[in-house]
């Protein structure tokens, strides 16, 4: 990736730059120090004067009303705050008509920026005041005064916090009269610039010490940058989140943010502008315009963007042009496009590309005939695919639509905010979409793809702490689908996505989990942990047989990938790794626990065992036992469990088989994977009232057994002698109240009990037996 500039001859204007802003991707506006407004036309290169300011009005920052509200008012949307540096702010229409001018601080206006909704407006000035105002210029509130000049001022990705500068301190300060304020000294030199992500929630700041930095929300530093040697004079976030620009004198630099805390730079171009004062992205971040010290306005389009899948790799060359270079023969094809390409994905055999006004759909087979459609709106700010669809994010909503082009459903939640979604909150698989909750992130929202309903009734995910990042499985049944999520401590969790009504239980993989992918061919799990890669060959294990999770892992040192690496991608059995300078590296896990899935997923057991016999591995047997136990094969798990050394749950396996019936079965093999109210619930259904008792007393579930005699007025003498026989074996006396209630008068008959215990067992045989044999008539006839 890098930065092709453009830079005209001669400047347009005759005095320095101050502030530049875009109206549309194509169009762009222009203040400077000559007191003009100048209107920049990208389509038709042509430039005209707006507005000529009065003499004694310098212009130093311009912010246009937020486009992404659909409001009515067009007018208003249409519209651009100035601050100027008589103590004015200047509301102006994209004609250059003045709507108003208000009276806003002692000394020059230094910035001013609109909130997302645009509600509300935040100036900052030489008086070091911040003061907000509603959107038709009325004072709603003085924020905070302090003695020096504030220079920079940003909203908080929810609009309820301001950050600004004050000397070398950053300060977020809350709408909120009482709420806590953060304030930390962020560099050795006056601040200049800040700019506050709402996608990635990222700080940026620029300072007089030729540094720029990169902090969390919370103040704590994630990136320090060498020094430069000018001051850092500008900064600013793409609107996706995942690149910056940073402006200096002569100097404009593009970085990447990998993973939190890692950046690097793609490109530094050093064209001829003097100090770059202010930096601002289209609104569909592929260019950027620069306000210049010499008088003119740098432009510099993203370029020489880089995707891969298997064997192909896609370069956009050029603004409409991509090349697709397959590696294994060496072809290359030129894809041409009518219009500027914002945003491309590539996996899944497809490659999606969106461009300004239509979305171009290219298979992997043939690159010549694509399938093309138009788009509602030409900013799209996040592709997601599958193997069956891919997910379109833009200004307006998510968007599903198959491979042919067909829309499949759009999924919608109250409040929902398109303009903040990422590939970290959003995921996608063939049956389900799973998108984070912004307003509150201890919640993921989970949608079917074929309708865009949610599923079940209104079902969503909730967890005990703030969620950072999601991943839907890929492969497998929709009743088996699983979602993998990160919290705010770094701790992994897994859950299935359908709950059939019962509360499923969200169980921790692993901690310290710093970024994670499923693979797109089976079901396996890869993450960075700490300073350890790790692979769960089967993370389903945990719903099994949580005692053999430890076996089905794959662990490597991960130290050489220096700190806070990031995933890729993982495809097939190739994981790859962005280090934090930038580099890509590839690592290769073994190729058979992804036969091992195919075999079980195709119930092709005899194989999979032979599998497991041919590669000698621990990891294999205790995945081939945990998926053997999962589908109810307990011939196969016997086989496995007995290659891992797990004699006890041979012993329990091969008892399992001495069980009268199947239902009883069924309901130790859910009892061996810790599943007690749905053995228990197995049992009662099939009218085995006393196996269903039984269960809760081998448990020494005393209130349950006690609890199930009674409702069902059989066996209560029989959990009274069990309970006896316990107590009398410990030496303790009866305490609980219930069992004192049913014992008294009760004499326990030994002999009695075994005997109706023995009649259970023989109406249960026959039982089974005449079931079996009517099968086995119906099969004749």
């Amino acid at each position: 990736m890098r930065l092709k500039i453009s830079l005209l001859k001669e400047p347009k204007h005759q005095e320095l730059v101050s502030c530049v802003g875009w109206t549309t991707a194509e169009e762009l506006y222009s203040c400077s120090d000559d007191h003009q407004i100048v209107k920049w036309n990208l389509l038709t290169s042509d430039t005209s004067q707006i507005v000529k300011l009065p003499d004694d009005i310098y212009p130093i920052d311009l912010h246009w009303f937020p486009k992404s509200l659909g409001t009515k008012k067009q007018t208003q949307a249409e519209s651009f705050v100035l601050t100027s540096s008589d103590g004015k702010f200047h509301l102006i229409s994209k004609l250059g008509r003045v709507e108003k001018s208000v009276e806003a601080h002692c000394g020059a206006v230094l910035a001013g920026r609109w909130n997302y909704e645009g509600t509300a407006l935040v100036t900052v000035g030489e008086d070091g005041q911040i003061k907000i105002w509603s959107k038709t210029g009325m004072l709603r509130s003085m924020l905070a005064q302090q003695g020096t000049p504030v220079y920079s001022v940003a909203w908080g990705p929810d609009s309820e916090k301001v950050l600004y500068t004050a000397g070398k301190q950053l300060i977020i300060k809350p709408l909120q009269p009482n709420a806590k304020v953060l304030q930390w000294k962020a560099h050795d030199g006056i601040i200049l610039k800040v700019d506050w992500n709402s996608v990635n929630d990222l700080i940026l700041s620029a300072g007089e010490d030729c540094k720029y930095k990169v902090w969390d929300s919370y103040g704590r530093l994630l990136y320090n940058s060498q020094p430069h040697e000018h001051p850092i004079t500008s900064v600013a976030w793409a609107p996706d989140g995942e690149i910056f620009a940073v402006g200096s004198f002569n100097t404009l630099r593009l970085c990447d943010k990998t993973g939190v805390s890692s950046v690097w730079s793609y490109a530094l171009e050093k064209p001829n502008t003097g100090s770059i004062f202010n930096i601002a992205w289209s609104i569909d971040g592929t260019q950027i315009a620069g306000a210049c010290g010499n008088g003119h306005v740098v432009f510099a389009h993203v370029v020489e963007q880089r995707w891969e899948w298997k064997n192909f790799q896609v370069t956009l060359t050029k603004r409409r042009t991509m090349q697709v270079r397959n590696v294994l023969n060496d072809a290359v094809d030129l894809l041409e496009f009518r219009d500027r390409v914002i945003k491309a994905s590539l996996n899944c055999a497809h490659l999606v590309v969106s461009t300004s006004l239509q979305c171009y759909v290219f298979s992997t087979k043939n690159w010549n005939t694509p399938l093309i459609f138009d788009l509602k709106e030409g900013t799209v700010s996040l592709i997601l695919q599958a193997e069956r669809h891919f997910l379109l994010v833009d200004g307006g909503g998510i968007y599903l639509y198959s491979y042919e082009g067909r829309f499949i459903s759009s999924p919608k939640f109250p409040g929902m905010r398109t303009d903040i979604l990422n590939a970290q909150t959003v995921s996608l698989s063939n049956d389900t979409v799973a998108i984070k909750d912004k307003a509150d992130e201890k919640i993921i929202f989970l949608f079917d793809a074929a309708t865009g309903k949610p599923l079940g009734d209104g079902q969503l995910l909730s967890h005990k702490n703030e969620i950072l990042e999601i991943a839907l499985d890929q492969k497998g049944l929709t009743n088996d689908r699983k979602i993998a999520f990160i919290d705010k401590n770094r701790d992994l969790y897994i859950t299935s996505v359908k709950r059939f009504g019962k509360e499923e239980q969200i169980i921790k993989l692993g901690t310290m989990v710093h970024t994670l992918a499923w693979c797109d061919t089976c079901n396996i799990l890869c993450g960075l942990q700490d300073t350890r890669f790790t692979v769960w060959y089967y993370p389903n294990t945990v719903y099994v047989d949580r005692d053999i999770l430890p076996k089905t892992l794959y662990e490597r040192d991960a130290s050489e990938y220096s700190k806070n690496p990031h995933i890729v991608s993982f495809v097939g059995n190739q994981v790859t790794i962005r280090r934090a300078d930038g580099s890509l590296v590839q690592i290769s896990i073994s190729p058979y626990p992804a036969i091992l899935h195919e075999y079980v997923s195709s119930s092709k057991w005899e194989d999979a065992v032979r599998l497991c016999r041919f590669v000698k591995e621990q990891t294999m047997w205790a995945c081939l036992a945990a998926m053997a136990v999962a589908s109810r094969d307990m011939t196969t798990a016997e086989i496995a469990y007995a290659a891992i050394g797990e004699i006890d749950k041979v012993q329990y396996i091969n008892s399992m088989k001495e069980l009268p019936s199947k239902e009883s079965k069924m309901a130790h093999i859910l009892m061996f994977s810790g599943n007690i109210q749905e053995a228990e619930m197995v049992l009662l259904q099939a009218g085995l009232v006393y196996q269903a008792i039984q269960i809760n007393i081998n448990l020494y579930n005393w209130e349950r057994a006690l609890e199930l005699a009674v409702k069902y007025k059989t066996h209560v003498d029989t959990v009274l002698a069990y309970r006896q026989k316990f107590l009398e074996t410990f030496g303790k006396q009866e305490t609980n109240k219930r069992y004192l209630q049913y014992a008294e008068g009760l004499q326990v008959d030994w002999e009695k009990i075994k005997a109706k215990i023995e009649m259970e067992i023989t109406k249960e045989r026959e039982r089974s037996s005449s079931s079996q044999s009517s099968k086995n008539l119906g099969l004749k006839q």
